[in-house]
């Protein structure tokens, strides 16, 4: 009888054992993600994020700093070109900053709190959280959630996959899918370090360029004083190409082109018609000759993922490869009016 107690006793200590070692579940894993990266005061780090929705891939280097409750510091670099941009949450508002341009645009935004971006591992955190049907596996080294996007790309870009380092219990890659499943951007994380906050002076934004000898990029301070990027404000002789967007819709037609010419100065604008109407204007970029004060910007600022631009109901605007450009409407909704931005390359639908 002792015997049969001890086998069973055994038994079932074995079985409490292997299901102690068996395989996470979502809940679970979910909880630890919770508490590890929404809980942390604040956070630095580096990716690099690969946009695949032109004929070449564009490559990106990304740096962001979060410190709770509300600071963000995003700088988006062009690994190729050197172009840079910054959106910035301070307690003054949020700002969009093109160092090239000497400009900055200042925003009266919730941002990223209505806007969520992949690169913002909170924003990641809260899409697995909504997601109750978000799908989970766990492989080798590594978690693997599937979830709905809620960004300004969710119409067009409604999914990503998002793999977790099971030691770390850190994101370690990204990928953003379209709806037939076809990986449309992919963010790598090089380094996230938890943990890691700076002073509200630190998010400031300077009110003044400066122009460094060298023209280069001047590192951010560690004794508070504010987090700016130093520029020569020169951009080079950009050659102006024209952009037609590469997307096709059906009963939508290019019914004008006109070229307005002011001396130096061009400027053309693009008129399409049919089911759905806009009008997209361009011309190259100017840089701006006076201090970097910042300029009212009605909308939201929008990560395009080339660019960094401003969306209102009717509108939106960026800056991209040297020239600027405005798209107006007043049939697209706000993700049709993207997925046109988005397209926009020098040879496309005429």
């Amino acid at each position: 009888m002792k015997i049969r107690v001890a086998k069973y006793l055994f038994l079932l200590m074995t079985i409490l054992v292997l299901s102690a070692c068996g395989a996470q579940s979502k809940e679970d894993v979910l909880k630890k993600l919770s508490n590890k990266w929404v809980d942390a005061k604040g956070y630095e780090l580096t990716a690099e994020m690969t946009i695949l929705t032109g004929q070449e891939p564009r490559i990106y280097d990304v740096e962001v700093w979060h410190t709770k409750p509300d600071f963000y510091r995003v700088k988006v670099s062009d690994a190729d070109a050197g172009n840079t941009q910054m959106i910035v949450r301070n307690a003054d508002g949020v700002f969009v900053v093109t160092p090239e341009l000497n400009k900055t645009y200042k925003f009266q935004s919730k941002w990223p709190t209505e806007n969520s971006q992949a690169y913002l591992i909170g924003s990641l955190a809260e899409d697995i959280k909504k997601d109750k049907s978000s799908t989970f596996k766990e492989e080798e080294d590594k978690y693997v959630f599937e979830t709905k996007t809620s960004n300004n790309h969710k119409n067009m870009l409604p999914s990503q996959v998002v793999h977790i380092d099971k030691k770390t219990l850190l994101p370690t890659e990204v990928s953003i899918l379209n709806e037939n499943k076809e990986e449309q951007i992919h963010i790598k994380f090089n380094q996230v370090s938890l943990g890691k906050t700076h002073t509200a002076g630190e998010y400031k934004i300077e009110q003044e360029a400066t122009t460094p000898d060298d023209g280069k990029e001047t590192a951010a301070p560690e004794d508070g004083k504010a987090a700016s990027i130093e520029t020569s404000a020169e951009i080079d002789n950009a050659e102006f190409k024209t952009h037609y967007p590469l997307i096709k819709w059906e009963n939508v037609h290019n019914i004008d082109e006109k070229v307005l010419k002011d001396g130096e100065d061009k400027r053309v604008i693009l008129t399409y018609s049919g089911d759905k109407e806009f009008t997209i204007i361009q011309q190259l970029s100017e840089p701006s000759i006076t201090p970097t004060i910042p300029v009212f910007a009605p909308g939201d600022p929008i990560d395009l993922g080339f660019a960094i631009g401003a969306i209102t109901e009717q509108s939106i605007s960026w800056e991209q490869d040297g020239m600027s450009f405005f798209l107006a409407t007043s049939s697209l909704s706000k993700e049709e009016m993207i997925e046109v931005a988005a397209s926009m390359a020098v040879e496309g639908m005429k």
